[in-house]
């Protein structure tokens, strides 16, 4: 992982990171343990499937615990208190409209950690997110979508 990147994100979503961590190593960590252990006892290790899920299961309980040590390592809580109200930000919420006559639309920009789009959170580094990050209340902004160019105007930030 690139050591000079760093990862934005609310107050709140480092808090549910710092949990997970917790829950990783102080829950699951010790199941899994466990479990490993558990099926050893059934003997031999060559054919013992309860045995390999169980190591599968450890290797990608451990790679999520680095994963979450690193964003939390690297992260950057958004501070909105020094910026501008009406100013499109990570941790702001933004309501919008796709031009001509869509109907408004309200998502949190939040760090790629915290992104939850059924939520109505989404990260920073998405292109609707792109495209409005900077640009204030009331403003018409074309956003580069996959699909094409779309034009919306920003109604509300807070």
């Amino acid at each position: 992982m690139a050591e000079d990147k760093t990862y934005p994100m609310t107050l709140e979503g480092k808090k549910k990171l710092e949990d997970e961590l917790e829950d990783l190593r102080l829950n699951q960590r010790p199941k899994i343990i466990e479990r490993i252990k558990i099926a050893r006892s059934y003997g031999d290790l060559s054919e013992n499937s309860e045995y390999e899920s169980a190591k599968n299961e450890q290797s990608m309980l451990e790679s999520r615990i680095t994963t979450v040590e690193h964003m939390l390592q690297y992260s950057q809580v958004v501070d909105n208190e020094d910026v501008d109200k009406d100013l499109v930000n990570v941790g702001k919420t933004v309501t919008f409209k796709e031009l001509p006559d869509e109907d408004p639309e309200t998502y949190q920009i939040v760090g790629a950690a915290e992104a939850d789009p059924m939520s109505g959170k989404i990260s920073n580094d998405s292109p609707i997110a792109k495209g409005l990050l900077g640009h204030k209340t009331n403003e018409e902004v074309t956003i580069e979508i996959p699909a094409g160019d779309m034009q919306v105007k920003i109604i509300e930030v807070k």
